[in-house]
């Protein structure tokens, strides 16, 4: 032991691994801190409620902001809807001089009232973009609802006002977003977060930002681009550990399908609940293997989000033909949130070594709306087998794709080991992980699945400090106290960070 060795009592408790969430959209978990929360609304009525309330304390022409509506999750249906939908014009009445823009809890959807479909130019002859749908009533006028690539209408509209703010605002404005989030994820024990997508501008602010020592939790960022944006720039954009290992940015985020909550994901046979549809493929299949090939010349990771069965396979598919049948698992290429599998294709992650990311906490959380959407046969052999894809060789890394759902890791642990619903229910718990699993994909799998098992992910020699210090055992406790267990001190690089407690 040396001298500058700090010796921590821990009095008794527990010390794991400081946490590694491989599944957050970092500033955007931010941003919906500072943004109406809709997650907790169980009724249409109660979010007009909601935004009109926020109207009434925003000026005139300012947009309004929410997220975390789901229309599966509402305990009525909406009077006026489209396939369970929301139509626009109670909104819109109460927030004639607002545009809104409301994101769906997946981030698959967005709902506009029309000040904003007027702002985004939304008629009846705007064409739905491929991989993407406007949604209609009977007489073909858009209801406010966009999903999957359909949703850029409104985000442009949003993104051309957002311009006219002052640069040192939006500044501002980023720099407090990342604060938020920063100590968001710190009092939930998490110390490393893999960035599921972002620009190459905002990839270089974060290295600003990792440089200034301002940046509170490691950061494995996902670029997301065309292979038009990639050509010619990975090369240059690639960062290793900035700011004294707290930045790396070295892997690639594409999205080929969409959400299973608002019938985005693409499936092989159509919806139970939907006949007409497969769901939709948002990037097409040629342009995702021009970006393989490019991440395989480079040498970065590839990421890609994939939930339907169908989706899955593609994916694969495209793996095996860029990586070879024999690549080996060294290239930790990855599928984003794999919730969907053809009982065929769950052993090829194991076999290709590819790693699925997939987040514990939608399981329990879709798991209402899931038979309904797959029917009981495809969700008993493909829905969330973590166990299987574990059996077959593959490790899981875990996480919660916030602001998607809670960034809380407690959530995810306990639908690891228990897929336990609300009512009490199990999700075909003969997919549950063990407990010494669910640490794993918190921890030295996760790691693993950002090339970082060399510097975290265990507490060993050698390797940088982080660690968190519970007041519960979380391998030994009863399932329903990992809900309740609270971090009480969080290390990070060896240095002590002040947090808020959790609550019980």
């Amino acid at each position: 032991m040396g001298t500058e060795t700090t010796v921590v009592d821990a009095a008794g408790q527990t010390i794991t691994p400081g946490l590694i969430d491989s599944h957050v959209h970092f500033v955007s978990l931010g941003e919906s801190l500072q943004m109406l929360n809709l997650s907790q609304a169980r009724s249409w009525e109660a979010i007009v409620r909601q935004v009109e309330s926020a109207a009434k304390q925003t000026p005139a022409g300012d947009w309004i902001e929410g997220r975390g509506w789901h229309q599966s999750k509402w305990s009525v249906e909406p009077t006026e809807n489209v396939d369970g939908y929301p139509v626009h014009t109670s909104m819109s009445r109460v927030t004639e001089t607002h545009p809104v823009i409301l994101t769906h809890a997946s981030g698959h959807a967005c709902f506009a009232n029309a000040a904003a479909m007027k702002l985004a130019g939304i008629d009846r002859d705007t064409p739905d973009p491929p991989g993407g749908q406007i949604v209609r009533d009977a007489e073909g006028d858009a209801i406010g609802i966009f999903l999957e690539n359909a949703q850029s209408h409104i985000y442009r509209a949003k993104a051309k006002a957002d311009r006219q703010v002052p640069n040192a605002d939006r500044q501002a404005r980023l720099s407090e977003q990342i604060r938020l989030a920063g100590e968001a994820c710190l009092r939930h024990g998490i110390t490393s977060v893999h960035d599921a997508g972002c620009s190459f501008e905002l990839a270089e602010k974060l290295r600003q930002f990792a440089d200034a020592g301002q940046l509170q939790v490691r950061m494995l960022v996902m670029i997301r681009a065309s292979s038009r944006e990639l050509a010619g720039r990975l090369a240059a954009a690639r960062i290793e550990q900035a700011g004294n290992g707290v930045l790396t940015v070295r892997s690639v985020k594409v999205s080929i399908d969409g959400a299973l909550g608002a019938h985005g994901a693409w499936l092989l046979q159509p919806y139970d609940d939907l006949p007409g549809s497969v769901g939709f493929n948002t990037v097409a299949i040629d342009e995702l293997e021009r970006i393989a090939e490019m991440c395989k010349a480079n040498h970065w990771q590839l990421c890609v989000h994939a939930i339907g069965d169908q989706a899955n396979r593609e994916v694969l598919d495209t793996y095996e033909r860029v990586l070879g049948a024999n690549a080996g698992d060294d290239h930790r290429w990855r599928v984003e949130h794999a919730q969907h599998l053809a009982v065929e294709d769950i052993p090829r992650f194991g076999k290709l070594g590819v790693i699925p990311a997939m987040q514990a906490n939608h399981c329990t959380s879709d798991a209402p709306f899931v038979v309904q959407r797959l029917g009981e046969r495809r969700s008993s052999e493909g829905a969330y087998v973590w166990r299987s894809l574990i059996d077959s060789g593959a490790i899981v890394a875990n996480g919660t794709d916030a602001p998607v759902e809670s960034i809380d890791p407690r959530v995810s642990l306990y639908a690891s080991v228990t897929r336990q619903l609300s009512d009490g229910s199990q999700f075909f718990p003969e997919q549950c992980m063990t407990r010494q699993e669910a640490l794993l994909s918190y921890t030295r799998w996760a790691a693993r699945a950002g090339f970082q098992d060399q510097d975290i992910g265990s507490i060993e020699i050698g390797k940088r400090a982080d660690f968190v210090l519970w007041d519960t055992d979380l391998l030994n406790c009863a399932a329903e106290e990992l809900l309740t267990a609270k971090t009480l001190r969080v290390w990070l690089d060896g240095k002590e960070r002040t947090i808020t407690p959790l609550a019980k």
